[in-house]
């Protein structure tokens, strides 16, 4: 598909794989408006996907805290209004906290990763459906994790559960949207060296990140899906480094007691 013009929109745009994504998708000729909780943020981040080859101009910004449905819906219109559409919507914005495991955590925290990385990919779906339903064009990308795909300790219930819904939530646009021209992407990712690592309980050396999947490496992903040809639908595309430790491990992963 050639995305000239095409209109993206992606949360949790002011870095790492939102950001990586947006830098692809507006070389690839897109109109690209990146949101996220943090205005300052994703200024800086306009200027580092300018200086990384996103063509001057293409990348815009637009705040939004996705966990806010009436803010989503406030958002969703202005930037329809103002750029005529949504075609590629990245559902990006995801959280995880150091306190995660069941000894740790508490309800108020295992709600507000939910009402990020689930809640808020489903209002800003519901934010755009209607439009390209219209159109009967568009491509929803969610970036869920391995960890919704490949159980194990080192996330927490919350952020497995979450990432595990979204998976289904794909799966389910997929069934009924199909007969409407449109189709999303489970995009399932191993460990990726990005920002949200510095919030783990023990964060990764230096050189085990250098052996992840990179930025630049998700940032192509994105692109690779938003290309396909419209009659093709990627259900769902796990990735992960060749090294992956969620199978050999790590020092950082092991149990504790």
């Amino acid at each position: 598909m050639n995305l000239k013009d095409k209109v993206a929109w992606i949360t949790g745009g002011g870095s790492g794989i939102g950001l990586a994504g947006a830098i692809e998708l507006a070389q690839a000729g897109c109109r690209v408006v990146i949101s996220g909780r943090d205005a300052a943020k994703l200024d800086a981040a306009v200027r580092q996907a300018e200086t990384q080859g996103a063509p001057a101009g293409t990348v815009s910004t637009a705040p939004l805290d996705v966990a806010d449905s009436a803010a989503v819906e406030r958002v969703a219109q202005d930037l329809q209004a103002r750029l005529g559409r949504v075609d590629i919507l990245v559902n990006s914005a995801g959280v995880n906290f150091p306190k995660r495991y069941w000894n740790q955590t508490d309800s108020a925290t295992f709600n507000e990763v939910v009402a990020i990385n689930l809640n808020g990919a489903m209002a800003c779906t519901l934010a755009v459906l209607p439009g390209m339903r219209a159109r009967r064009e568009g491509t929803v990308i969610n970036v869920a994790s391995f960890a919704g795909w490949h159980y194990g300790y080192l996330t927490g219930p919350a952020y497995t559960a979450s990432k595990a819904a979204l998976m289904a939530l794909t799966h389910a646009f997929n069934i009924e949207e199909c007969t409407n021209g449109l189709r999303a992407t489970s995009l399932c990712p191993g460990e990726v060296a990005t920002p949200i690592l510095q919030k783990r309980p023990v964060v990764p050396s230096k050189e085990e990140m250098a052996r992840m999947l990179q930025e630049a490496d998700m940032g192509r992903t994105i692109r690779f899906i938003a290309e396909m040809p419209a009659h093709v639908c990627i259900n769902e595309l796990v990735i992960s480094p060749v090294w992956n430790r969620i199978y050999v491990g790590g020092e950082d992963l092991k149990r504790k007691t």
